[in-house]
This record gives C-alpha cells, sequence and structure tokens, in this order.
C-alpha cells in the first residue's frame, strides 16, 4: 500500500519542479500546474505517511531513510502554507526538485519500509524527532527565501526589467517573513531538543551540532535585532541551512 502511494507523491513532486523551472522562464499557466502538483503529491504522500503509521508497531519513520521521507513531506508542507501563492512561485523552484530528489533517494534507502525503534517510547521519538525534524523543515524553507531575496536583490540593483514579469514580493516582505520563519522554527527546534537531552546519559556530536545549529539561528535573530539586515542576514541564514544538512546526515550515522 505504502509503495502504491509513493510513485504518485514523487510523480506530482517532479511534475511540479519542472513546471515551476518552466513558469521561471515564462510565467503563466505552467505555474497553476506547479501548484496543483505540489498539493496532489503532499496528499499522496500524506496517505502514505498514515499508512506507514497505521501498519507500524510503534515510531515508523527511526531510520534514516524513514527521518528522510518525513523531513520531506514536512518541507512541502510548511511549503504549502503560504508558498503557493503566485507571488511566491520562484520559491518552489528552490523546493520541490529538492523535495522529490530526497523522497527518491528516501525510496532508494528503505524508507517505505517499517522503523520502529524498541529503545525509545513512541512519545519521545515523536516529540524529539518530529520537532526536530519541524525545525529543520522551518530552517530550508528560510534558506530558500534567503536566496529567493539575494536573487531579487541583485536583479534590483541590475536594474534589470524582466523582474517585473514575476511579480515577486518586495525585498522587505521577503527579509520579514524569512526572520519570522526563522523564530518559528529555533522556538520548536529547541523544543525538540529538550526533549531529546532529556533522555540521554552523555554528550555526542549530534548534540553539539545541535547546539551549535541552535546558536547560529538565535544569533540570527539577535543581529536582526540590533540592526544587521539585508544581505548579511540572507547569507547567514542560508550558512545556517549547511548545518542543518550535515545534520541530517548525521542522524543515523
Amino acid at each position: 500500500m505504502a509503495e502504491l502511494l509513493f510513485w504518485p507523491a514523487l510523480l506530482a513532486y517532479g511534475e511540479a519542479a519542472v513546471a515551476y523551472a518552466g513558469n521561471a522562464r515564462h510565467p503563466g499557466e505552467l505555474g497553476r500546474l506547479a501548484t496543483w502538483g505540489v498539493r496532489l503529491g503532499w496528499l499522496a504522500q500524506t496517505g502514505l505517511l498514515v499508512a506507514q503509521a497505521a501498519r507500524a508497531d510503534g515510531f515508523p519513520w527511526s531510520t534514516w531513510a524513514g527521518t528522510l521521507n518525513l523531513f520531506v513531506w514536512l518541507v512541502v508542507s510548511a511549503y504549502l502554507i503560504w508558498g503557493c501563492k503566485p507571488s511566491y512561485r520562484l520559491l518552489g523552484l528552490a523546493v520541490m526538485p529538492v523535495a522529490a530528489v530526497l523522497l527518491a533517494v528516501a525510496y532508494a534507502g528503505g524508507g517505505m519500509a517499517e522503523g520502529a525503534d524498541r529503545h525509545f517510547s513512541t512519545l519521545f521519538l515523536v516529540l524529539h524527532v518530529g520537532l526536530v525534524l519541524a525545525g529543520f523543515a522551518g530552517f530550508t524553507l528560510a534558506a530558500a527565501l534567503a536566496a529567493l531575496y539575494l536573487w531579487e536583490e541583485r536583479r534590483l540593483k541590475r536594474r534589470e526589467p524582466r523582474i517585473l514579469r514575476f511579480g515577486v514580493p518586495s525585498i522587505v516582505a521577503l527579509e520579514e517573513l524569512t526572520a519570522r520563519v526563522v523564530a518559528v522554527s529555533l522556538t520548536v527546534f529547541a523544543a525538540g531538543m529538550v526533549a531529546g537531552f532529556a533522555r540521554v546519559d552523555e554528550i555526542d556530536a549530534r548534540m553539539v551540532a545541535s547546539v551549535v545549529t541552535a546558536g547560529v539561528y538565535a544569533s540570527f535573530l539577535a543581529l536582526r535585532a540590533y540592526g544587521w539586515r539585508g544581505r548579511r542576514a540572507a547569507w547567514l541564514a542560508l550558512c545556517g541551512s549547511l548545518l542543518v544538512v550535515v545534520l541530517l546526515a548525521a542522524v543515523h550515522g
């Protein structure tokens, strides 16, 4: 059942990625096709996760591939909150190709199979893994917003007339939204860290990396409050996303 739902999700995400690329060159109807691809793919992947949870005896996403599967769903879920609006369709060009590739990697790694962890309770894994991955998803989306900010600012400085065709949000709106996403994501991520630290007996590399990641994004918010905005803040958000990649790779390392 799970594998039958995987293929529609992957195809829909792939269609959305291709349609977003076409819409970037020629804004129009392809943007709507991309939006429906995201929505349909998300529905299929949601059904996939529900099927996995129903048949598993415990937390079904404890393997690295299962974690990646859940991470993709959280990223797309966060994007769907407002990302499908016409003014944010260029953001989909950064999000959906990555979502499609990571979902395929999760499938190749066995992420559609059961992966219940017997060492920890299901409640602990839901709180710790779920909240940490939700924070990761938010940080990833903030990085995509920062990249869109840098792209738009560069073209505005060059006074490129084509930028008006895309109908993208103002750089002020992008900067504010990036900060809000980081603030919410940091809160969720910190809650997941606290849940995890309560169950460990010794410090390991993942704990240190988690603290460093939280510190980077806390610094982002603090520096922004003291007037450190614009390109520097956007680059800091992008650098923080590199730590997210390292942490995801180290989760089951």
